[in-house]
């Protein structure tokens, strides 16, 4: 092989990891998000900005009425445990679903998430939330990092590889975005979908 058409390859190789890395770069942070205000169980209002100390945020959209909300419950509770301490915010947006059946609603009813100390459900009024976040199911998951006046995006989607047997999961993406974050290395993964129910738009 000619040294030029090495030169050539290797031209063309440098191109495409700087492209690569371009990308993954936007896709972690090329959008921000400012503020937003969510409503407590109390009618409290919650401001996003008034975690600009934190070294993370992590919305979730959760809802009391879907099997998927539930099955993450505890994964979700663990997670909190795990990352409060070390500087991360929680915030568990309870978000309207699409259920097109009553039997429907009444299974639904059997699996039910509490709200409790680990899991304080808060109210996005008007959706406004979700609609600036992008968030589609539920559960979703959004993570923000502070930057500057306000917060960039760097993960955005499923919890984990595998809603249903919690023991086969393989890939634990919010805990590696998370893990990541506090390191000062990038997510790895930025945006995984994953199985969910449909949020409801009005």
């Amino acid at each position: 092989m000619s040294i030029r058409r090495i030169s050539i390859l290797a031209a063309a190789t440098l191109l495409f990891c700087t492209v690569a890395a371009v990308g993954v770069a936007r896709a972690q942070g090329g959008r921000t998000v400012s503020d937003f205000s969510l409503r407590s169980a109390t009618n409290t209002e919650v401001a996003l900005k008034s975690y600009a100390g934190s070294k993370a945020v992590v919305v979730v959209f959760l809802n009391p009425n879907c099997a998927y909300s539930k099955l993450y419950q505890n994964r979700l509770a663990a997670l909190n445990t795990q990352f409060s301490g070390r500087g991360v915010q929680f915030l568990f947006i309870n978000a309207p679903i699409n259920l097109e059946a009553s039997a429907d609603i009444a299974e639904a009813e059997k699996l039910k998430i509490k709200a409790t100390a680990d899991l304080p459900l808060l109210t996005d009024e008007g959706q406004k939330v979700s609609a600036l976040l992008g968030a589609t199911k539920t559960p979703e998951v959004v993570v923000l990092q502070p930057v500057g006046d306000g917060f960039a995006v760097r993960y955005k989607g499923a919890i984990d590889d595998n809603p249903l047997v919690e023991s086969d999961v393989q890939e634990r993406y919010v805990q590696q975005a998370l893990t990541n974050l506090l390191a000062g290395r990038p997510v790895g993964v930025a945006d995984k979908r994953g199985a969910g129910c449909l949020i409801k738009r009005n």
